[in-house]
């Protein structure tokens, strides 16, 4: 019983924060400083409360309302985001073009840091690959302008450099063409890049199968995307609908101006915010795939390899197993399958 009531109480926080939170922040703002100029209006005229009580009431109905809705939506927003949904081809292609450049520029300004360390710390120990390369990076118009700058920094400052790399997902060919597309897709790489474990594929069996402290983790990471994605999506309506009321019949024009100004001016931080807080999203996902994967095997019937080539090429195959339709091929997973005699597979035993 108990268990059950964590567990409840988990799905209504993450819910609770992530949605519901920022949904009556937004609803106070327009409730306060947008509303009262549409007062006289026919149909705010009939819902507009006449006590503070009922104000309160209507502000939470409102809140919990909304924020369901938002939750419920919270795909297809995050989609928009990401650049997935309602982006022309072009700017998709052109966004995903942008963004890979600034990834090479940063790839490339870290690569020169780094060299340029080796060469004053370890003098003429540079390979003639490494001496060609920095002699290239040094010469890199796109890299005169940091250059000088990137010398100065602290290690700190520095690592920023790294952890905004680290925003990227490793292939190439999977930049997306917005921050937070990219931020959220290294996450999602992960699994498939370190040990050919689709994540996206296999999603519902390794949060079903692993630890409870890592699946609760991976939740509260997200929430505190979802709190920020859903202030972004709230502080933008309720912008719009200021810049609506100045059209009513009494409205408070420099009330409506400013209250837009500064939604509209808040609108990129939070999405700056979502960005950042991916970082510890992407380590609770790093977490439950290297965590989850044994358990994950095992209730598969399944036996991890004590070679990580073998453990990739049965992830392989098993995601192939879970997405197309079944093939003979398939019969290639038996060496893998703990019936078989708990061999784990051509690379030797099981792993611990």
């Amino acid at each position: 019983m108990g268990d059950i009531a964590k567990g409840v109480l988990g799905g209504a926080w993450t819910l609770l924060v992530g949605w519901l939170l920022p949904t009556a922040v937004n609803l106070s703002v327009f409730f306060f400083a947008v509303a009262p100029s549409l007062r006289h209006t026919a149909p705010v005229t009939r819902v507009w409360p006449g006590t503070r009580g009922d104000t309160a009431l209507l502000l939470l109905a409102g809140s919990v309302l909304l924020g369901l809705v938002l939750s419920a939506l919270q795909n297809p927003l995050y989609r928009v985001l990401e650049g997935y949904l309602l982006w022309p081809e072009r700017a998709y292609v052109a966004g995903c073009a942008r963004l890979g450049r600034g990834k090479g520029l940063l790839a490339d300004r870290l690569a020169l840091l780094r060299l340029e360390r080796r060469e004053q710390e370890r003098p003429g120990e540079l390979t003639a690959q490494d001496t060609v390369r920095l002699a290239r990076l040094r010469e890199d118009p796109r890299l005169a302008r940091f250059a000088a700058h990137d010398r100065r920094r602290s290690e700190v400052r520095r690592a920023l450099l790294r952890e905004k790399l680290a925003r990227f997902p490793v292939d190439d060919r999977q930049i997306a063409p917005t921050r937070l597309g990219n931020a959220i897709r290294r996450l999602e790489e992960y699994g498939y890049d370190r040990f050919r474990l689709d994540t996206q594929v296999l999603w519902n069996e390794l949060t079903g199968t692993a630890p409870e402290q890592v699946r609760r983790q991976v939740d509260l990471a997200r929430t505190n995307v979802d709190f920020f994605v859903a202030l972004l999506y709230g502080h933008a309506l309720v912008a719009l609908s200021a810049v609506a009321a100045l059209a009513s019949a009494r409205p408070d024009t420099g009330q409506l101006v400013a209250v837009a100004a500064v939604l509209t001016a808040l609108t990129p931080v939070w999405y700056r915010c979502a960005v950042a807080a991916t970082d510890e999203w992407a380590a609770a996902v790093r977490a439950l795939v290297n965590v989850g994967r044994g358990p994950l095997a095992a209730a598969l019937g399944l036996v991890l390899p004590a070679d990580l080539a073998a453990e990739r090429a049965m992830w392989t195959l098993v995601a192939r197993l879970s997405r197309a339709p079944y093939h003979e091929r398939a019969a290639a997973l038996d060496p893998y399958r703990a019936h078989s005699g708990g061999t784990g597979g051509p690379g030797g035993a099981a792993a611990p």
